[in-house]
């Protein structure tokens, strides 16, 4: 499917990640409708970039509708909007794990859902959900995280094989640790020697490849995650006694101090 002349919903448009997969579906002549919480950053983005504004969090199911009543007829869906859950689950309150709920997984499956039907209807239409290198293996301190990008890729997977031959697909783009914007970045953790890190115009490329060239899931990330992502996959407590050795865990506190407010 071409990103030229089709009408884009792209969702957490206000985040460091959002900013970059705006330009990037821009640059290709997307329309876009964009939507995110802080009205100031938003508004500039879509007029920097032509598109529509529209207000929304996420966590509000009325919002979510409100949005969709907005945003009219879309062509392609991207669910980039995301939050960080970085704590434990005993330490999240009730509020702030259904929170992380409705934002990282119910409105996705809600926009999903309700925009399906009109792009069946046309015979065109792509559903990209960014899910993470979390989506694929996990870490210390983040388990909501994880159950929700793991719950991402597999919506993205399982709708791709039911929507085969209708000219309608989806992808899941799975970023790693990204440098300069993004929560990663935000949260000031150091990585291991060797671990590495991607750029935000690396994801707003791939969810262009991701569309342009229907792809079933699309990873940015470094061969040392990949490697490692692999070897969990295949033996995830060696995986985890290695991540560990290599100080995850301490990644996963200062991710906790530095994104508490995010929550």
């Amino acid at each position: 499917m071409r990103v030229s002349g089709s009408s884009i919903l792209l969702t957490g448009a206000t985040g460091g990640l959002g900013g970059a997969i705006a330009h990037a579906l821009a640059a290709r002549e997307g329309r876009l409708v964009l939507t995110g919480r802080r009205a100031d950053r938003l508004e500039v983005l879509a007029r920097e970039l032509d598109g529509r504004a529209v207000i929304a969090d996420l966590s509000d199911s009325s919002q979510v509708d409100e949005l969709l009543a907005q945003a009219g007829e879309i062509d392609v869906l991207v669910a980039n909007a995301g939050l960080p859950a970085a704590a434990p689950l005993e330490r999240l309150t009730r509020e702030e794990a259904d929170r992380v709920l409705d934002v990282n997984l119910r409105a996705p499956v809600a926009l999903a859902h309700a925009l399906l039907p009109g792009m069946l209807a046309r015979g065109r239409g792509h559903l990209v959900f960014m899910s993470s290198t979390g989506g694929k293996v996990c870490a210390p301190g983040n388990p909501l995280y994880h159950a929700t990008k793991f719950g991402l890729r597999g919506l993205a997977g399982a709708l791709r094989i039911d929507l085969h031959g209708t000219g309608v697909s989806a992808s899941c783009v799975l970023p790693g640790f990204i440098r300069d914007a993004g929560l990663y970045a935000e949260s000031g953790a150091k990585l291991p020697f060797g671990v590495g890190t991607r750029t935000p115009n690396d994801v707003g490329a791939a969810v262009v490849r991701a569309i342009e060239r229907d792809l079933a899931e699309v990873q940015v990330t470094t061969l040392a995650l990949r490697a490692g992502a692999l070897l969990w996959n295949t033996a995830p407590d060696l995986a985890s006694s290695i991540s560990r050795l290599m100080g995850s865990q301490q990644i996963a506190r200062t991710c906790e101090q530095a994104l508490a407010d995010k929550r």
